[in-house]
């Protein structure tokens, strides 16, 4: 294009005009003006198209360097061939000014699209599918867009969406321009990194667009306030507020995928637009499968949702909060059983205890529709109870009422608030039989039980043991109390799984309990799920295990209890890792906030090989209890398979500080620092581990551990062996799978260990 004023770069703007003539184009009309310069519509009179051009403002002309990167960047993105981008033609100059031509293309762009009706999901899961495949495609040329946002996503008259100004965000944006360290970007729209000045790379492409994701879902963008710098102080800060306070058929899917685009930490967010597409995509699926199986209907039938918080304990004495836990999570147990109900398990509707949180958030990071709140206070023998049923989208009462009774009547007032529920709710049930179960006769007896059943939540050494010896009390009072004899089943299996007490010991406890409970009620779903995990773990008897769980899935597939042990303890031990991360997602869907639920998906991502997924998985999990050790025992461990020690030291050191220096996290932060080489910090380990096992239970996989991280493959498959004889369950559900231990899958004891475990012929 000819130019003869190339050196005169302040020279005065001209005003063009319909007809003017720039090299082979002529100008229609201008359409658009901004921050980032003119946008005129043009004729190519060599090959006869229409053309958009745009002009690089011209007070960054005169930047040499922005010059040249205008045009370095924009030579790139014309080499972009790709149907979700809009081509740039050619990069020129006229009367000093850099510009190119791009494919004109006929429609709006997708702020013009939200501002008028709201977009259906599906349609915002194909936007969101063809964007994210247009910025992948840009990402493998190593071309980074840096100014995602609704104007910058043209969607054309065929409805397929374009992304347009590849490369030009650098140097400018379209209503504010920001210039932080040497990156330019959009208020609002801006990556943290951006935010902060550091380097940027594709990922900030990946936050820019979580927040268009987040604006087309709600209708606005999740971090624009009054001032910049409020804004900009929200993107770095402030999580944005769930989507289902908008929208209430947002299902969970959604919200996981927006959070993941939207995570502060680059690595913790989506690492490729590819896997954000995945992500996408299989939710469409899911949803137009689900549309098949149902025709005529927009939308799949919703199924009633609620989650049942804890009762508040009103009693003179706090010590009395171990009844009102269990008098809620009865009622929790009672209405999962109801088919046609989806009902919150206990972890995570407890997990609000204490705090002023509004049912509206509650209702949002649970996805129910519905919330049972209530009180107790006991005086004596005498119970008052109160109960109600809101409605969580604005709070509105559907029911309440208050029960003055006796002690007597405490399951004849848990069953009379779940068939409330169940007739506000308008769920059928078949036949008119209690929903509260009643497991004994003696208050004393079921008194003892709720106690054991509140120590045990607690997952930790003095809880378990205070658990099983107030279950045994229980069943002294009465021998034939099928639900104590369960939970001490449960008791003794969690407190092998820690390595609290010798599995020798307590898995055979375990395995006498639960066949007892189901002596007397052949019925109870857990205690199938505990003999199963008894029956492999312990007996290496893996088709009776399976049916065990089988049988327990029948009878309650609402069960995330029932859906771990099947996972974690089973599948995943026997390889079948697919099928295992299926069932903790079925966990996590039930129950979304227990952190150890969590924390098993993140192994299972690890186990796949998939180290950023597994990693950000452990940090959402360490979101949900900061003060809970496993999820940071578990992040060292891809930390430390891929090489990147000092951060798996941190994470195992942070482990052994919240367990209290128990025996397991001793041991891994003894290999993570024998394989650091910190050598002498680990053998220290390995020799204070020694002294204690003999006085006391020690895991043999702990010691182990220390020696794998040390280099000494004999000792690591010596007392690898020890724990195969003493069932450490940590070591047999890990064995054949943990990807660790792939230098040792050539070893012929390592396959004898399998045979032992009858997981190989």
């Amino acid at each position: 294009m000819p130019d003869n004023d190339q050196d005169d770069i302040t020279r005065s703007h001209v005003q063009l005009a319909h007809g003017s003539i720039i090299g082979h184009y002529r100008i229609i009309e201008r359409i658009g003006a901004g921050g980032m310069g003119e946008v005129y519509l043009a004729e190519d009179t060599k090959l006869d198209r229409k053309v958009a051009l745009k002009f690089l403002p011209l007070h960054l002309c005169q930047d040499a360097d922005c010059r040249a990167r205008f045009k370095r960047e924009a030579q790139a993105a014309a080499k972009l061939d790709h149907p979700n981008i809009v081509a740039v033609h050619e990069v020129s100059e006229f009367q000093g000014r850099p510009l190119f031509s791009m494919q004109h293309v006929e429609g709006q762009s997708l702020k013009g699209v939200l501002s008028g009706k709201a977009l259906s999901l599906d349609r915002i899961l194909e936007i969101g599918i063809q964007v994210c495949e247009g910025l992948q495609a840009a990402h493998e040329k190593g071309i980074t867009h840096r100014d995602i946002k609704p104007s910058n996503i043209l969607i054309d008259s065929h409805g397929r969406a374009r992304i347009v100004d590849f490369g030009l965000a650098s140097v400018m944006g379209s209503d504010q321009l920001t210039k932080t360290g040497s990156t330019l970007g959009t208020i609002g729209y801006m990556s943290p990194e951006q935010v902060r000045g550091d380097r940027v790379d594709h990922r900030t492409d990946l936050f820019s667009f979580g927040v268009v994701l987040y604006e087309m879902i709600t209708g606005h963008a999740p971090f624009t306030s009054d001032s910049e710098a409020a804004t900009l102080h929200a993107i770095t800060n402030t999580k944005p507020e769930f989507l289902a306070r908008f929208r209430r058929e947002v299902p969970a899917e959604l919200q996981t995928i927006t959070d993941k685009a939207l995570e502060k930490d680059r690595e913790v967010r989506y690492q490729s637009a590819k896997e954000m597409s995945v992500d996408l995509t299989r939710l469409k699926r899911e949803r137009d499968s689900g549309r098949a199986a149902a025709p005529g209907f927009a939308e799949s039938p919703r199924i009633p949702s609620l989650a049942v918080l804890p009762f508040t304990n009103l009693s003179a004495d706090k010590e009395n909060e171990y009844f009102s836990d269990g008098l809620a999570e009865d009622i929790i147990d009672a209405l999962a059983q109801v088919p046609g109900l989806r009902v919150m398990a206990r972890t995570s509707a407890f997990a609000f205890r204490g705090k002023e949180v509004d049912v509206r958030e509650i209702g949002a990071r649970l996805n129910v529709e519905h919330i049972l709140e209530g009180s107790v206070r006991r005086v004596g023998n005498h119970l008052r109870v109160t109960a109600q049923l809101v409605k969580a989208s604005d709070g509105y009462h559907l029911w309440s009422q208050r029960f003055d009774r006796e002690m007597t009547d405490v399951f004849a007032i848990q069953d009379e608030i779940s068939q409330a529920i169940v007739e506000k709710l308008r769920v059928r049930l078949a036949g008119d039989r209690p929903l509260v179960k009643r497991y004994t006769e003696n208050l004393a007896a079921y008194d003892l039980c709720l106690k054991a059943r509140y120590h045990l939540m607690k997952l930790t050494q003095e809880g378990l043991e205070l658990g099983w010896h107030q279950c045994e009390q229980a069943i002294t009072l009465d021998p034939d109390y099928a639900l104590a004899y369960a939970v001490l089943a449960e008791s003794h299996l969690w407190s092998a799984f820690w390595g609290f007490t010798n599995p020798r010991e307590s898995l055979p406890k375990a395995k006498s309990a639960a066949l007892r409970a189901l002596r007397l009620d052949d019925r109870m779903a857990e205690a199938h799920s505990a003999l199963g995990a008894v029956l492999g773990v312990c007996e290496f008897d893996w088709p009776g295990a399976e049916r065990e769980f089988r049988r327990a899935l029948e009878l309650n597939p609402s069960s995330a209890v029932v859906r771990h042990y099947y996972g974690s303890w089973f599948l995943r031990t026997l390889g079948r890792v697919e099928e295992a991360a299926a069932e903790m997602r079925r966990a996590c869907e039930l129950d979304p906030l227990d952190p150890y639920y969590n924390t098993m998906v993140g192994y299972l991502l690890h186990i796949t090989r998939q180290f950023e997924p597994a990693v950000a998985q452990f940090q959402h999990a360490i979101d949900l209890d900061p003060t809970f050790f496993f999820s940071y025992w578990m992040l060292s461990i891809p930390y430390a398979l891929h090489g990147r020690f000092e951060e798996a030291i941190a994470a195992a050191e942070k482990a052994n500080e919240l367990a209290g220096g128990k025996a397991m996290t001793l041991g891994e932060l003894g290999r993570v620092l024998g394989l650091a080489g910190r050598t002498a910090e680990a053998r220290q380990l390995l020799a204070e581990l020694e002294v204690r096992r003999r006085s006391s239970y020690v895991p043999a996989f702990s010691i182990a551990m220390i020696h794998r991280g040390l280099g000494d493959m004999e000792k690591g498959l010596e007392w690898w062996a020890k724990g195969i004889e003493e069932r450490d369950l940590l070591l047999e559900t890990s064995l054949k799978t943990e990807p660790s231990y792939d230098p040792l899958r050539s070893h012929p004891a390592y396959h004898a260990l399998l045979r032992k475990m009858n997981l190989e012929p």
